[in-house]
C-alpha cells in the first residue's frame, strides 16, 4: 500500500514538473533589420507587434523583445548580440538579418560567418534559434544571388536550427504589398510575414 502511494505521489510530482516546464515564462528575442523594425509603418503595426498579439491569443506566456534596427547588417547584429543576450537571456531568438549585407554587396563569406557566430552565441546560452532566410533579385549577378540564398540553408543544416527559407515568399509576386521604395512591405503585408514565420516559430515557443 505504501509503495503504491509513493508511486502515485511520484507520478503527480512528475506531471506537475512537466506542466510547470511547459507553462514557464519565456523570452523571445527578435534580432532583425528594417523588415522587423516597422520601417515606414505606424508604431505597433509591424509583424513583430502582431506576433505579440498572436502569442497572447494562444495563451503562451512569452515576453517579446524586438531588438531590430533599420539598416542593420549581420556585422552590426553580431556586435550588438552579446549585450542583448546578457540583458534579456532569451529562450528563443529569431534571427532576421542579411538583407542589408546583400544590398551593400558585402562578401557572402562574411555574412555567413556573422550569422554562424550569432547562432552559436544564442545556442551558447541554450536559446533556440529560428533563422529567417532572404533572397535577392538576380540583378546582383547570378553567382552572388545564388551564393547568398544558399547561405541560410547551409547554416540551418550545419547548425541544426529551423529555417524560414524566404521571409518575403508570400509577397514577391504582389508588388502592391511593397512601399514606394519597392523594398519594404506595407502594413497590409505584415500579417503575411507573420504567417510565414509562425509555423516554424510556434513549436519553439511551446517546446
Amino acid at each position: 500500500m505504501v509503495g503504491k502511494i509513493r508511486r502515485v505521489l511520484l507520478m503527480t510530482a512528475l506531471l506537475c514538473a512537466t506542466a510547470s516546464a511547459y507553462s514557464a515564462s519565456k523570452t523571445l528575442l527578435v534580432l532583425g533589420d528594417s523588415l522587423s523594425a516597422e520601417y515606414g509603418l505606424a508604431r505597433g503595426s509591424g509583424w513583430v507587434a502582431q506576433l505579440e498579439k498572436r502569442i497572447k491569443a494562444e495563451n503562451l506566456d512569452v515576453r517579446v523583445v524586438n531588438a531590430s534596427i533599420s539598416g542593420d547588417t549581420t556585422s552590426g547584429g553580431r556586435t550588438r548580440l552579446p549585450a542583448l543576450l546578457d540583458k534579456h537571456k532569451p529562450d528563443v531568438m529569431v534571427l532576421e538579418l542579411g538583407a542589408n549585407d546583400a544590398l551593400r554587396g558585402l562578401p557572402v563569406a562574411s555574412t555567413e560567418d556573422n550569422l554562424r557566430a550569432m547562432i552559436s552565441a544564442a545556442k551558447g546560452i541554450h536559446a533556440r534559434v529560428l533563422l529567417v532566410g532572404m533572397q535577392i533579385p538576380p540583378n546582383y549577378g547570378p553567382d552572388y544571388t545564388r551564393q547568398f540564398a544558399a547561405v541560410f540553408n547551409k547554416l540551418a543544416t550545419a547548425q541544426k536550427v529551423p529555417l524560414v527559407p524566404f521571409f518575403l515568399e508570400r509577397l514577391v509576386e504582389r508588388p502592391e504589398l511593397f512601399q514606394s521604395d519597392r523594398l519594404h512591405p506595407t502594413a497590409d503585408a505584415q500579417p503575411l510575414l507573420l504567417d510565414t514565420v509562425w509555423p516554424r516559430l510556434q513549436p519553439l515557443l511551446v517546446k
